[in-house]
């Protein structure tokens, strides 16, 4: 006799599993229920009363600390082993003891999040095959917490919200909400959680749990028919074993017969007996994972298309295969692409490359020209003194007299002032090494040879090691530059042909002093012997 979802649900979790190992920007979100709830309000219970057996570790702290992908599986009576699980981590490897099952989520858990209650969002796939199943899948994520054990971080309670965010935020997922029933529902983790993405409760189913623990006169009933907080899929009452059962390991089989007499034998739970049981639960849950799939099937095939064409043309474009298998022949292969991608490099440099641009310098002719236009334009609009006034130099002149005062100019307020000026080519040094960082960045960027992008990992690879060579020499010249500029501001060179000095200057102003006088006797003499010839005569005049 067939089942509701016999092919369908299996079919979904085939794609999880092919999903599950493909790399991580090829992700479909599939039909799935995510089981949430606060720490130790019996969602590990839940599960276990689903499958029947038990198998989940368990304890007084965190225990949850991964996502559990469950994917539950019904199989005939007959078959043989009865019962059995495997993990999609431990592929071929069939476990029939089920205690051998939580001994490998317990060390899967620890190998990746280490033994002390920390938390990763890495999912554990296990597949369950029983009879006594329906089938279906279920995303176990680890309970809401407030104060952190071990060493779990200090933002560990924003850590598992966002973690579970992520797993019930998409359309496609069934949010099972578990809530212990000792507790006020408007404060619940779980249906707060879950109306941050579903508001309206289209999704949400909830689960009650405790139920033989809530104060004598009270009840659940008015919760179990919707009237309390509304969710369109409503809610289902359960009792799980408690601590006691637990320990004293007591049948499943004999719980789930403890849970009929505690409902049966309640008369206020007579009217929601349809809501109350883990086999209603399972019933639920199966029928709503079928339709939930089947009303998602046109949007999965369209996606599932999509990316399917997406990656086609990316693998036509990848070209074809590598010549060769052997090590040796992709160790030649490689070396081929490498010589080539230096020999362009070595191209742009020196204007050799085959593709020049007509519109804009590129390569070698750009770094020419940010060291002959752009650095040296930079040199000459320096300003050495913008800032140096008379007044300025000579209150530096007297600071530099101290209280003894002097007759001739000293030399310490001069070098003061010109290392100032010495100072001011540093910037422009430094921006013109960052614009040939930035060429020879841009210069690797295109000397990639075409056949590389058929190697993406290897174009990465590459784009990371050229990144890094050229990075490694950018700091070098930087200090060598700033060495360069210390150097001309720590020795000052009077002794340069070019430079005027004090002596020097003093002969200069003496020689121009002397060329105003000799200027200005001249002009007087010329004068007078103007004045001279053409005068008036004061001599007497002769008489008769």
């Amino acid at each position: 006799m067939s089942y509701l979802g016999e092919s369908l649900i299996p079919l979904i979790n085939r794609l999880q599993d092919i999903f599950s190992q493909v790399t991580v920007d090829l992700k479909l979100t599939l039909p799935q229920v995510a089981v949430i709830g606060s720490q130790s309000s019996g969602k590990s219970s839940v599960l276990e009363s689903l499958v029947g057996r038990d198998f989940l570790p368990r304890g007084s702290d965190i225990v949850t600390r991964r996502p559990l992908v469950l994917q539950l599986v019904k199989i005939s009576s007959e078959s043989q082993p009865a019962e059995w699980g495997e993990f999609l981590h431990v592929p071929g490897k069939v476990f029939t003891d089920f205690s051998l099952i939580r001994q490998e989520i317990q060390a899967e858990t620890d190998r990746v999040t280490g033994t002390n209650k920390n938390v990763s969002d890495k999912p554990i796939r296990l597949k369950i095959y029983s009879p006594h199943v329906l089938t279906m899948t279920l995303v176990d994520l680890p309970g809401m917490t407030k104060v952190p054990v071990g060493d779990q971080p200090s933002n560990i309670e924003a850590r598992i919200r966002e973690l579970v965010l992520d797993h019930i935020g998409p359309p496609s997922v069934i949010i099972l909400a578990v809530s212990p029933a000792n507790a006020d529902l408007a404060n619940s983790d779980a249906l707060q959680l879950a109306r941050m993405v579903d508001p309206e409760g289209e999704r949400t189913i909830g689960v009650v749990t405790k139920l033989d623990i809530m104060d004598r006169g009270t009840s659940a009933a008015r919760i179990l028919s919707n009237q309390h907080i509304p969710l369109q899929l409503g809610y289902i009452g359960v009792v799980n074993r408690c601590q006691e059962d637990i320990v004293q390991a007591k049948d499943m089989a004999e719980a789930r017969k403890a849970e009929e007499v505690f409902f049966s034998s309640r008369p206020e739970y007579r009217e929601v007996a349809s809501q109350c049981g883990i086999a209603n639960l399972a019933r639920r849950l199966n029928t709503l994972l079928v339709e939930h799939i089947r009303a998602m099937l046109p949007d999965l095939r369209h996606a599932i298309h999509n990316t399917l064409e997406a990656r086609m043309q990316e693998l036509h474009a990848l070209g074809e295969p590598m010549p060769t298998d052997s090590k040796s022949g992709r160790g030649a292969f490689l070396l081929q692409l490498l010589c080539e991608y230096s020999e362009r490099f070595a191209a742009m440099l020196e204007g050799r490359h085959q593709d020049l641009s007509t519109k804009r310098l590129s390569g070698g002719a750009r770094i020419r020209a940010v060291f002959n236009e752009v650095f040296a334009r930079a040199i000459r609009e320096i300003a050495p003194m913008k800032d140096v006034s008379d007044d300025a130099i000579l209150t530096v002149i007297k600071n530099g007299a101290g209280v003894a005062g002097n007759l001739i100019v000293p030399h310490e307020p001069f070098e003061l002032l010109v290392r100032r000026s010495v100072m001011a080519l540093l910037p422009p040094a430094l921006a013109c090494k960052e614009a040939i960082y930035s060429e020879l960045l841009a210069i690797a960027e295109q000397a990639c040879p075409a056949e590389a992008g058929r190697f993406p990992g290897l174009q990465r690879q590459l784009a990371v090691s050229v990144l890094e060579f050229i990075r490694s020499g950018a700091d070098p010249a930087e200090r060598m530059i700033g060495s360069l500029i210390e150097c001309e501001h720590d020795f000052i060179n009077c002794d340069h042909p070019e430079f005027i000095g004090g002596r020097g200057a003093i002969r200069a102003v003496m020689q121009d002093r002397a060329l105003r006088a000799t200027q200005g006797a001249a002009r007087a003499k010329d004068g007078a012997e103007a004045t001279g010839k053409d005068g008036p005569n004061f001599s007497a005049p002769a008489g008769g």
